[in-house]
């Protein structure tokens, strides 16, 4: 699953990592932060910066390094509270805790000389102190607004800043300094830190609060830019590494995969080939999630495994449809060999949906990965921009791996030529087919068409598409109806009608 982004020679041989022990965080930065350098960690406060840093340090101990960690802020008790609440055991980590219980006596507070004069000595020195005694390898610093606020001067905590940064340097130290952006300096030390990362919230107007992070800048190595996001679960911070498609291909065979209806393969011009993807379009109760299903089912019945991922149905509602059809997929589901998850676009962000996705595809070896429908991706995106954006990776993503997938948008409307679809993403389809209910002697059928494949010929015609306990059924091409699009079509030939049900009776 990882591909960490392409790196040079210079910092790819030469450069000591040290691992974040975030796995998606470690692709991010090519491996870890290089070693013996300082990293300002910056972010509101709540975002996940002590989370991270206590990662870090875990990290590190797993690998036979010392850590500290120096709590300017917090109490000890809440820090083990944090890592309680990731069933995290930080026996093995040095804390060191700067006491202000004796702040509030009388003979505390100093008004002959200046706080930076005084408590920051006191301060840089405990913290000497215990780093000698310690020798860390690894060091974090929470938070730096104390020392600010202790320093004063600018001047006065940019000079402090520099000292520790030394210090620690000529020790062999990896150090992380987490800043919360409470004061509209924060950008003094982004010019002595060898590094930056910058941890965001998002809050949307509905649904859970979105968390990202993006890599400001690592001196002297490369990094995967842009927009992450991540989540903070039981057992720490899990980071979702920006898709970028053109690191990702894996050789396969061209080859046409088929629906197992005749009729329906003969529209598409044979079938639909792999490493592209088709796009179903229509109106609701057209029968797209159905024929969804029957390309799911019939990829199963080749020995494939299989994914759907739908955004409005339930489990329980999509193994029912199945059965309705005569296909059972409740024991390709037990077996693994299909896999269905329900997401909730309120929750989830695109990057974990991408991810979702890739563990399928890389994980699960599915060649078939159904998504219903883009009407939900939409309602889980801030703007329909970033829609297409990630969707033109994710979909380049699955082209390249070989996958065939099916893609599901519901048009507003129900009948009539003006439907629309909340989002246009036609052009990233190779093919689409198109669904319309229609009128015609007292009852209402569908109809699909093919009106686009990019590789290869297809059929221009529509034909009657029709679901029921047998299954789905495709007709012949309604060569007798003039202007199906339009859901009232003009009935031009006398002879008896090629409709399914008519020719039935």
């Amino acid at each position: 699953m990882k591909n960490a982004p392409s790196t040079s020679s210079y910092d790819s041989a030469q450069l000591e990592r040290a691992g974040t022990g975030i796995e998606g965080l470690d692709d991010i930065l090519g491996g870890g932060f290089p070693c013996h350098r300082l990293y300002l960690v910056q972010g509101d406060p709540g975002v996940g910066k002590t989370t991270l840093a206590l990662q870090f340090l875990l990290k590190g101990v797993e690998q036979g390094e010392a850590g500290l960690y120096i709590t300017l802020s917090e109490t000890r008790a809440e820090l083990l509270q944090v890592a309680q609440s990731h069933n995290w055991d930080l026996d093995s980590i040095s804390i060191l805790e700067m006491d202000s219980h004796d702040a509030l006596s009388p003979d505390a507070q100093n008004t002959l000389f200046h706080p930076s004069e005084v408590e920051l000595g006191e301060t840089t020195a405990k913290i000497l102190t215990e780093a000698d005694r310690v020798k860390p390898r690894r060091v974090v610093f929470d938070s730096l607004s104390e020392l600010r606020l202790l320093a004063g001067a600018g001047l006065r905590y940019r000079r402090q800043i520099l000292a520790l940064k030394q210090h620690f340097a000529q020790r062999n130290a990896t150090v992380l300094m987490l800043d919360d952006l409470t004061t509209s300096s924060e950008r003094e030390l982004q010019s002595l830190a060898h590094g930056v990362i910058t941890l965001e919230h998002i809050k949307p107007e509905y649904g859970s609060e979105r968390r990202r992070l993006h890599v400001n800048k690592i001196r002297g190595a490369r990094f995967r830019g842009g927009y992450h996001d991540f989540i903070i679960e039981p057992g720490g911070i899990a980071v979702f590494p920006r898709l970028v498609a053109a690191e990702h291909f894996t050789p396969f065979n061209q080859e046409m995969v088929g629906s197992g209806i005749k009729q329906l393969d003969e529209l598409t011009g044979g079938g639909l080939s792999r490493g592209t993807s088709t796009l179903l379009m229509g109106a609701a109760g057209a029968g797209k999630s159905t024929l969804a299903m029957q390309y799911l089912s019939e990829a199963l019945e080749r020995g494939e495994n299989a994914a759907l991922f739908s955004f409005e149905e339930g489990l329980s509602l999509t193994l029912g449809r199945s059965a309705a059809m005569g296909r059972d997929l409740s024991e390709a589901y037990e077996n693994g060999n299909l896999t269905l998850q329900k997401v909730d676009p309120a929750e989830l962000t695109p990057g974990e949906f991408a991810h979702r996705v890739r563990n399928e595809v890389e994980g699960n070896k599915a060649k078939l990965v159904v998504i219903d429908s883009l009407n939900g991706y939409l309602y889980a995106m801030s703007h329909e921009r970033h829609l297409v954006l990630h969707m033109h990776e994710l979909l380049t993503y699955l082209n390249q791996q070989g996958v065939v997938t099916i893609l599901i948008t519901a048009q507003n409307g129900l009948l009539g030529d003006n439907m629309k679809s909340p989002v246009d993403l036609s052009y990233l389809a190779d093919t689409i087919l198109l669904l319309r209910h229609f009128e015609a002697f007292g009852g209402v059928h569908q109809a699909v068409s093919c009106v686009k494949k990019r590789s290869g010929t297809h059929e221009r015609t529509i034909r009657e598409l029709r679901i029921d306990p047998k299954g789905v059924q495709v007709g012949p091409p309604l060569a007798e109806f003039r202007g199906i699009l339009t859901g009232v079509p003009e009935y031009v030939n006398t002879e008896n009608s090629v409709l399914l049900e008519r020719k039935e009776d």
